[in-house]
């Protein structure tokens, strides 16, 4: 299904959330404060960019979610912004996924050679810049779970969204933005938590009805996983 086309001077991903900053700042009040060498690395802590909180620390577990610029049309603005006054994070997760699965928009993630480059990529800094733990390349967006080790999130989002982008762009013959603006990260709190993430990942094409069995599913780290569950990854295996 094609969305619409977003109006002159918008761009494209969630709507301006004048209520995040008061979000954060109650967050910081809280958080233990970065310290000076974590700072110039460039961990932020929780911060915003005026759209959706993102806490950014060393040695977090982070449960990120970025979806195709026309996975949430433009014409459904409302629905993004009722999205985001759910104040409950695990609700607004969910809602998020829901939607997500219903595969709107041009969904280039389901042409192999878009979904190898997106899925080659983070595993190529694996684990220099990060520790990978799971992964899915879904039609219209991605699931990734990583440790973040010396490069902060949002460090490790930017190179990862610019460069598969650009790349993407040159093999669908277009031009434009090819992901949202912004990106969803949960830290994980503790080993059940990671569990139960690590198992939404992997299970997302299934629920979404695209296999019955995770391994199937071609573009996830389901396929990686020996009988144990441990996920069996060489380093710096993806990318070209």
């Amino acid at each position: 299904m094609n969305s619409d086309p977003l109006p002159p001077n918008r761009r494209p991903g969630p709507p301006h959330n004048p209520g995040v900053r008061n979000l954060v700042r109650n967050k910081r009040a809280w958080d233990t404060p970065a310290n000076r060498a974590a700072e110039r690395l460039g961990f932020r802590g929780w911060h915003e960019r005026g759209y959706l909180p993102h806490r950014d620390s060393p040695g977090l577990v982070q449960f990120v979610t970025c979806n195709l610029v026309d996975a949430f049309p433009a014409a459904l603005r409302s629905e993004w912004e009722a999205f985001l006054k759910l104040e409950n994070e695990r609700e607004r997760r969910q809602e998020l996924e829901d939607y997500l699965d219903r595969n709107h928009g041009e969904c280039w993630l389901r042409r192999p050679e878009i979904a190898e480059l997106v899925e080659g990529n983070w595993r190529y800094f694996h684990p220099l810049r990060y520790e990978l733990r799971a992964w899915c390349v879904m039609p219209n967006h991605i699931h990734v779970l990583f440790r973040a080790a010396a490069v902060p999130m949002s460090h490790v989002m930017k190179q990862a969204k610019s460069f598969t982008a650009n790349e993407a762009n040159k093999r669908l013959e277009r031009d434009g933005t090819f992901w949202m603006e912004d990106y969803f990260d949960t830290y994980i709190r503790n080993t059940e938590h990671e569990k139960s993430v690590v198992h939404y990942i992997e299970n997302n094409p299934v629920k979404a009805r695209l296999v019955r069995e995770a391994r199937q599913w071609p573009w996830s780290s389901a396929r990686f996983r020996d009988e144990h569950g441990q996920l069996l990854l060489p380093a710096g295996a993806g990318a070209k």
